[in-house]
């Protein structure tokens, strides 16, 4: 009867991994999966995450430093999927994700309040390419704010693992800012880095005392590395747009959420997810606010045009991108619909 039951089991509709994950959460054969390992909470608004992925997840091509990696985790009874830039270097078998805390944010809140060792969490290989060169620049500038430290500190613990700092001719330096030096993440590692490696902080909403004063500018850029090889910057958009004016083959990202312009009048058109059979009137916001308001649950992470986890099929109609104004008319495409609004009737496969 037990090796009947047994056999049922693992040949059922659910298979091999409904079994072995009543042993043991992150052992499945299908699902990219994570176990939380270490648990900081270093500064009043962060905290920082170790996992130790399962084969899935490492299974696949290995992240570049600078890439990002799409979080799962259950928040009141709902799935939620967020995008985290790792801080580990690269070839490394833990990830460690810093995520900071952001008021009213579901899954910030979430994590600074309830992670803890041996928690499991759903974790996919993202990717991106905000990442370094394959032969590494000689001058480096690193620029990033708050959390945005995570990517362009990947970078770092890169090339100090491969003694690129120590290399004839390399300069490497590193300005971080934060609204205090009690906030300021991975303050304590930074202090310790090879005297090769100039880092210098800025605090922003504090008079803590700081390398450089206010916001960054022509003096900030002069004090770290004027003349740069390479610029790499991660954080609000107010940082990074202050650094691409100065520097405008700066690679970038930002993981804030643009503020969207929602149109002042609404298409009125006939909204189709088609999959769902679910039709409903154009109200102005984007696909995907339409779509849950409307009862769906398709899935989506960043929210905010980055990790194309959101990305659907447009059958028919024209659409806009809220981040670029852009109109797009092609009778079939693939829309990141968290940013995209209809402008008429559309249909979407969903």
């Amino acid at each position: 009867m037990l090796r009947s039951s047994l056999v049922d089991l693992l040949t059922g509709p659910h298979g091999v991994d409904r079994f072995t994950e009543l042993v043991e959460p992150t052992w499945t054969l299908g699902d990219a999966r994570a176990k939380v390992v270490a648990v900081r909470r270093d500064t009043p608004r962060s905290v920082t995450l170790t996992l130790e992925p399962n084969h899935v997840f490492t299974g696949g091509q290995p992240l570049r430093a600078g890439q990002h990696v799409n979080l799962t985790v259950e928040v009141d009874g709902r799935r939620q999927m967020r995008c985290y830039s790792p801080a580990n270097a690269e070839n490394t078998r833990l990830v460690e994700l810093t995520v900071g805390l952001h008021d009213g944010g579901t899954v910030s809140e979430h994590l600074y309040r309830n992670a803890r060792p041996g928690m499991v969490v759903g974790l996919e290989a993202g990717g991106g390419d905000f990442v370094l060169p394959a032969v590494r620049p000689k001058r480096i500038l690193f620029v990033s704010g708050g959390s945005g430290i995570t990517p362009v500190l990947s970078m770092l613990r890169t090339l100090v693992a491969e003694g690129h700092h120590e290399q004839e001719g390399t300069e490497i330096a590193f300005l971080h800012y934060a609204r205090s030096a009690e906030e300021a993440c991975y303050r304590d590692e930074l202090a310790e880095l090879p005297a090769s490696v100039r880092v210098l902080h800025g605090y922003t909403r504090t008079a803590d005392a700081g390398d450089v004063t206010g916001r960054f500018g022509a003096d900030h850029l002069a004090a770290a590395m004027p003349d740069a090889d390479a610029v790499y910057v991660c954080g609000p958009p107010a940082l990074v747009d202050a650094v691409r004016e100065l520097r405008p083959d700066a690679l970038w990202e930002s993981f804030v959420p643009p503020v969207f312009e929602v149109p002042t009048e609404a298409s009125g058109g006939r909204v189709t997810f088609a999959d769902s059979a679910v039709e409903v009137t154009d109200d102005g916001r984007s696909l995907l606010e339409q779509a849950e308001a409307a009862g769906l649950k398709p899935q989506s992470g960043c929210r905010m045009g980055i990790c194309h986890t959101c990305t659907r099929r447009k059958t028919s109609g024209a659409v806009k991108n809220l981040i670029t104004g852009a109109v797009s008319t092609s009778v079939e495409e693939d829309v990141q619909i968290c940013v995209t609004a209809p402008v008429g009737d559309v249909d979407v496969a969903l």
